[in-house]
């Protein structure tokens, strides 16, 4: 189970033949070798990756090998063509790998997305994209680091989603789904789009969500949080930033009241979602939730 990518993923690499499209088109290929079926750039159409068949378009790798997922390796000047291009050959998932995009770009791909028809779903950009554990990894995550299980993970840095994800598995807590949203200021799969796959996932008991600040992300997820199902645990990165100042991520920035650390908190804690002061606190908050809720069989 898991949301939005599961076994009968099929993925396209858009960017295959560039050097990082090439490493980690490979390594999701090692996690499960049925998932990755072709790889596109423009030019390069006939040669092949390492086994994987390389095409001139988008359309070529739906049509011949049945690709329903693009992840996303191409400079950023080239991200909004190749987004628009990966829905208009019928590509129902992208994965937008890459970073720097112009936010203008951004909002264009994905209006295109939104036009395009019911099930058209962008995550990212700039984000390490995201894994449904046993089962498919799309993107750019380590997946030595996942054991599956019932935890769902959210998160808008990368890094921490790591350093999160490694701490469960060590203490023995798998997750279903991990996913990376992104930490730019626009992006296409939100919290509450994510929050509201797992309340209907039969794969996930619990939920971690990783937030940082900037923008008002986590205060729209603490209001759908209150009417779920599923628990929910909460951590903030940024408290001690000061304001004005970005912090790594285009969108962790904060202007005036908006956006703040305590802003977040106490939104959660107004929904009655527990808030991790540590990353290590994380993982003592997700044990004592399993022991109170029903594991998926």
């Amino acid at each position: 189970m898991g949301i939005f990518v599961d076994k009968n993923t099929r993925i396209v690499v858009q960017g295959i033949t560039g050097r990082e499209g090439r490493f980690h088109a490979l390594r999701m290929r090692d996690y499960n070798p049925e998932t990755v079926v072709a790889g596109v750039t423009p030019g390069r159409g006939g040669q092949d990756v390492e086994g994987i068949p390389v095409f001139d378009t988008v359309s070529e790798a739906v049509k011949q090998c049945g690709a329903n997922t693009s992840c996303i390796f191409v400079p950023s000047r080239a991200a909004r063509d190749a987004v628009v291009e990966a829905f208009a050959s019928g590509i129902e998932l992208v994965v937008c790998i890459t970073e720097g995009i112009p936010t203008l770009d951004v909002i264009d791909m994905l209006d295109k997305a939104k036009n395009g028809g019911q099930g058209l779903r962008v995550i990212g950009p700039n984000c390490p994209g995201i894994i449904t554990v046993g089962e498919v990894s799309c993107g750019i995550m380590p997946t030595q680091i996942f054991r599956p299980g019932p935890v769902g993970v959210i998160s808008r840095s990368g890094t921490l989603t790591y350093e999160v994800v490694s701490l469960l598995s060590a203490r023995g807590i798998g997750q279903s789904t991990c996913i990376g949203i992104g930490g730019d200021p626009v992006i296409g799969t939100s919290f509450v789009h994510c929050l509201e796959a797992f309340e209907e996932d039969d794969a996930t008991s619990a939920v971690v969500l990783i937030g940082e600040i900037g923008g008002r992300d986590e205060e729209e997820a603490a209001s759908f949080i209150s009417n779920m199902t599923k628990p929910v645990v909460a951590f903030v990165s940024g408290r001690t930033a000061p304001p004005g100042k970005r912090m790594g991520h285009a969108g962790a920035i904060v202007s005036g009241s908006m956006g703040t650390a305590e802003s977040k908190v106490k939104a959660f804690g107004e929904a009655g979602v527990p808030v991790a002061d540590t990353v290590n606190e994380i993982v003592d908050l997700v044990a004592g939730l399993l022991t109170d809720v029903k594991m998926p069989m």
